[in-house]
């Protein structure tokens, strides 16, 4: 047993800042948003301490915090990070300050629905994120799977009231297409948790009747569950074990997402402000795909070779429908959400083909994408709230008019479509090389996405920033300072992280390399 330390500060915190955040009395109100930021200042502080202190080849899990929670269900609070826990932590704590700063006037703008900058929305909204990226920080450190389930389930009330409350209206939805939007996402995220829940249960009781707990009784603990897997000390009939696979890989596809569970996040992403969509597509969104690779491998290892070929199957129609309708939209913030779904779709590829290669690039990709995203998807809000029009046939001409913005817009779709010398361009490669040991003929049709993304990409750029210069844009503002330290340091990581991936590749790669052997040992 240990006690509280850089793990628990990690997650708790943001709980605490978004707490004296929403407590902050009226005359305090304006502080609201400095005191947020401050306070994710401090959690990558921590993050960085975490990464100093790692060390890549020793212990599996490291920083591991250990304490009863629930002792007659086996359940405890323990905590512990592996290498792709690492790098998901360290993306998740340095991304908040940027979106904090990024949605620093989300509350403030004229008209509409929104408030005064003294209103108590000044306080709710950096306090939702703050909360949004604590429970983010639990699920990917849990090494508990009932508090992972908990966190997984958590995350999405701060997430409904961001997207619900507030959302894009004065971008061109009216208040129903947010209402429509958010009531789908939860849905959506409800019914997976709901079968989710099931299936830890049903779990449970075959731990309970292995005697895998410390009193002989059952266990929810990662560690515990996965070497009585591995020296099969876990007997779960294959039939029931398929079930409870699908149980889980069911809410971490519709959290990825993964087709044909995707249809909450374009209508999520563009109802909601462009920085809690950047949080839901780069941060909580990645909690499904790390959870594959955390839990629906080396717990239901079997289950997930039988269902390897499905899943595969899913992911390259993600990606092929992914770019296909970003090709379609006339929406600049829709298209940006179904480039993702193209992306996550060679995340769960990487994942599911299960070799070292592919597993490893899809967790570099997780990274690469939240960052290249984020990018994205930012400098493309930032246009928008400039003119409050989302449809790409409105601009045209903008980089004569904000040449900076539109050279970022352009770095960032470059990134997107991987090109070599940017960051995702490597994970892809790994990925694509990986598969195609296994799975040869998806491999060669995700190939597709090279094709589609430069399409959605480069015409998309074409029309909005190059020709002349549309009607009412020559005094388009170009990006302020503020906009500049926000999208910075993700252009400047895209291209470190092009040239020279491996120190991140050193610390995913032996984490990797075990859940891979765990798997294949066990289906021998």
């Amino acid at each position: 047993m240990t006690g509280p330390g850089l793990l628990t500060a990690l997650w708790l915190a943001p709980l605490v800042g978004a707490l004296v955040v929403v407590v902050l009395p009226a005359s305090a109100r304006r502080a609201a948003r400095p005191l947020a930021l401050v306070t994710s200042l401090v959690v990558l502080g921590v993050a960085v301490a975490l990464t100093v202190g790692f060390e890549p080849g020793g212990e599996t899990h490291q920083f591991v915090e250990s304490r009863p929670w629930i002792p007659a269900f086996g359940a405890t609070y323990t905590l512990g990070i592996d290498g792709v826990a690492l790098v998901l932590v360290l993306l998740t704590a340095a991304l908040m300050p940027l979106l904090l700063l990024a949605g620093w006037r989300d509350t403030d703008g004229p008209g509409g629905d929104r408030p005064a900058p003294n209103g108590r929305r000044t306080q709710a909204y950096p306090a939702l994120m703050l909360a949004t990226q604590g429970l983010a920080l639990v699920a990917f450190t849990s090494l508990d799977v009932l508090l992972f389930y908990v966190a997984f389930e958590a995350m999405l009330i701060p997430l409904y009231f961001l997207i619900g409350g507030f959302g894009t209206g004065a971008f061109g939805d009216s208040g129903a297409d947010r209402a429509r939007a958010t009531v789908r996402f939860l849905l959506y995220n409800l019914l997976g948790g709901l079968v989710m829940l099931a299936a830890v249960l049903g779990l449970y009781m075959y731990t309970d009747r292995a005697g895998l707990g410390p009193d002989g009784r059952g266990t929810f603990d990662y560690r515990l569950i996965t070497d009585a897997v591995a020296d099969g000390r876990l007997q779960i009939p294959p039939g029931a074990m398929l079930l409870l696979f699908a149980g889980f890989t069911l809410a971490f596809a519709i959290k990825a997402p993964l087709w044909p569970f995707h249809t909450w996040l374009p209508g999520a992403a563009v109802a909601a402000t462009p920085a809690s969509a950047v949080l839901m597509m780069a941060v909580v969104d990645k909690v499904g795909t790390f959870a594959m690779l955390r839990y629906s491998l080396p717990l239901f290892p079997e289950a997930a070779a039988t269902a390897a070929p499905v899943m595969v199957t899913l992911a390259v129609i993600s990606i092929v429908y992914g770019g296909i309708m970003a090709i379609a939209q006339s929406d600049l913030l829709r298209l940006i959400a179904y480039a993702s779904i193209s992306h996550f779709g060679f995340i769960v590829l990487g994942v599911f083909a299960a070799t070292e290669q592919s597993a490893t690039g899809s967790t570099l990709y997780m990274v690469n994408h939240g960052i290249a995203t984020a990018a994205l998807f930012l400098v493309a809000g930032f246009l928008v709230r400039r003119h409050r029009i989302r449809e790409i046939g409105y601009f045209g001409g903008v980089q004569q008019a904000a040449p900076l913005l539109a050279g970022v817009f352009l770095i960032a779709g470059l990134a997107t479509l991987s090109l070599p010398g940017l960051a995702p361009f490597i994970s892809e490669f790994l990925v694509f090389v990986g598969t195609f040991e296994v799975y040869p003929v998806a491999a060669v049709l995700a190939t597709s996405t090279f094709v589609l993304a430069a399409v959605y990409i480069l015409w998309t750029y074409q029309r909005v920033m190059g020709g002349p210069v549309a009607p009412g844009l020559r005094s388009t503002p170009d990006l302020t300072t503020r906009e500049r330290v926000v999208l910075a340091p993700l252009v400047v990581v895209l291209i470190v992280l092009g040239f020279y991936p491996q120190p991140a590749l050193d610390v995913i790669d032996p984490a990797v390399a075990e859940t891979v052997a765990h798997v294949e040992g066990a289906t021998r």
